[in-house]
């Protein structure tokens, strides 16, 4: 049990992590590019306003001749060049006067520098001068000086980044808090897909272990949805079904068997025990008493013989192949003569082909003809085999006994459906009685007429395992003017394309 456990424990980890690594991977993907692409779009666009900002003040220390004090920040109508700048961008502005002399400090000040006093005594208006990264009191800015020309001075103007990269950072920190909430969520939602897929895993697990542990093949596997662990544990329900009643059909095999093998070897150890004093019998006593073993030999070698060729028909490995049954049933009739010394005729119509194995069929027709052989013992008429083809059927009794109901074994549906091709065999033995039909095709089942009979009462039982296995069954009725009709029917080979 803790075996189990951790390996579906192990899965159901397997599945959380890789649902979560998934979920990971996608959402740092899918986060990284967010962020990058944001960063840039906010960088660039900060970039671009700075830089037309500096463009229009070049344009205007150009086109007009400004004084530093034109740029004042103590303009009462706001409409100076000064608010120009400041209105579009937010950006800070410092005036310098002659030599880089701080006319108007900016909000916060900003530093000057050897060039920035250069450019302000430059004779040439719209000089630049640019600083990429500044720092001032703490934060970061970008600056650039436009000189005003002729030595007048020049205007500083600022743009402060760090609230950009503020802006960016704050994003940042989202995005991996929203990462790190999606893994979870994953990992969360993958634990619970896991334990949803394994749970019945585990049910069918725990089935499988309590079969192997009990030995019991009657345990009711847990089967729901239509998914494919769904099909697995319909399929090993039906495997345990299939098991079970091969199980169960062994079973009653050994406990019949053993019955039966019990009379003839009650009676071989007490004609054994005779032996012992096989001299003080007279001669009459002693030819029966070999006579009777000899018989009972006979019979026990014959139900040994019916019992094994049960099981192997049971389990035949034999490959199917395709076959004529009206063949096979004259050659079933040809050996059948030389044994029994009777008339057999054989009359085959309309297609008899069937895809079959030959040995079973070959062994069901042979039971069929040596079981009327038997029971019409001294018969002068002949025994008829009659193998009748699709084309030559339409279903019902036999042609010759119109209206005459048939006794089916466990026919089907698929089994009417489909083309059959049908064995007869026809005797005018003393018949079989109504309430015998039911039960001819019983493993080991006599009729009470017929137990003084050599035989295993296992060769009809063989003729109905190998008619179920090439899907057919069975049947058997009186025939019209005394006798009986008992055969098979077995499924017709396809037309070829």
């Amino acid at each position: 049990m803790r075996r189990r456990l951790r390996q579906v424990s192990s899965l159901r980890t397997t599945f959380t992590v890789s649902f979560a690594a998934v979920a990971a991977a996608v959402t740092v993907l899918v986060g990284f590019l967010s962020y990058d692409a944001a960063a840039r779009l906010v960088r660039v666009d900060q970039q671009t306003v700075f830089a037309e900002v500096v463009q229009d003040l070049r344009d205007q220390v150009r086109e007009r001749s400004l004084e530093p004090g034109d740029f004042a920040s103590s303009d009462p109508d706001h409409d100076g060049p000064l608010d120009d700048i400041i209105r579009p961008s937010r950006t800070d502005v410092q005036v310098l006067g002659p030599k880089g002399v701080i006319v108007d400090h900016g909000v916060p000040p900003l530093p000057v520098y050897s060039h920035d006093r250069a450019i302000a005594d430059d004779a040439k208006a719209g000089k630049l001068e640019q600083h990429k990264d500044v720092d001032v009191s703490g934060d970061r800015y970008r600056l650039a000086t436009v000189s005003l020309g002729r030595g007048r001075g020049a205007v500083q103007v600022a743009q402060q980044f760090s609230d950009t990269e503020d802006l960016l950072r704050t994003l940042q920190q989202r995005t991996v808090i929203l990462v790190g909430a999606v893994v979870i969520a994953a990992g969360l939602f993958g634990w619970w897909l896991a334990r949803r897929i394994t749970r019945r895993l585990v049910r069918l697990a725990g089935a499988a272990e309590d079969v192997a542990r009990t030995g019991r093949l009657g345990i009711q596997v847990p089967v729901t949805g239509h998914d494919e662990v769904a099909r697995l544990g319909r399929s090993f329900d039906r495997m345990l079904g299939r098991l079970a009643q091969s199980e169960e059909d062994q079973r009653r095999l050994v406990q019949d068997a053993g019955h039966e093998l019990r009379t003839p070897l009650t009676s071989l150890r007490t004609n054994i025990s005779m032996l012992r004093r096989i001299d003080e019998l007279p001669p009459d006593a002693r030819e029966e008493l070999v006579a009777d073993l000899a018989l009972e030999s006979r019979e026990l070698t014959d139900l040994v013989n019916e019992l094994v060729a049960l099981a192997a028909g049971q389990s035949d490995t034999e490959p199917v192949r395709r076959l004529d049954l009206g063949e096979l049933a004259e050659d079933v009739a040809t050996v059948a003569r030389r044994r029994t010394a009777r008339e057999i005729t054989v009359r085959a119509t309309g297609d008899t082909t069937v895809d079959g194995r030959p040995s079973a069929l070959q062994r069901a027709v042979s039971n069929l003809v040596e079981n009327a052989a038997k029971f019409d013992r001294g018969g002068t008429a002949p025994i008829e085999v009659v193998v009748t083809g699709p084309a030559g059927h339409t279903g019902g009794a036999h042609p010759g006994t119109p209206g005459t109901p048939l006794i089916h074994l466990g026919a089907t549906a698929s089994a009417s459906r489909q083309a059959l091709v049908r064995v007869e065999v026809l005797d005018r033995g003393p018949g079989i009685g109504e309430d015998d039909l039911m039960r001819v095709f019983d493993r080991f089942y006599r009729a009470a007429d017929a137990r003084s009979l050599p035989g295993s009462g296992l060769g009809l039982s063989i003729v109905r395992e190998v008619s179920t296995a090439h899907g057919g069954t069975p049947f058997a009725h009186p025939r019209k003017g005394g006798g009986t009709v008992i055969g098979f029917t077995v499924h017709a080979a396809p037309a070829a394309d």
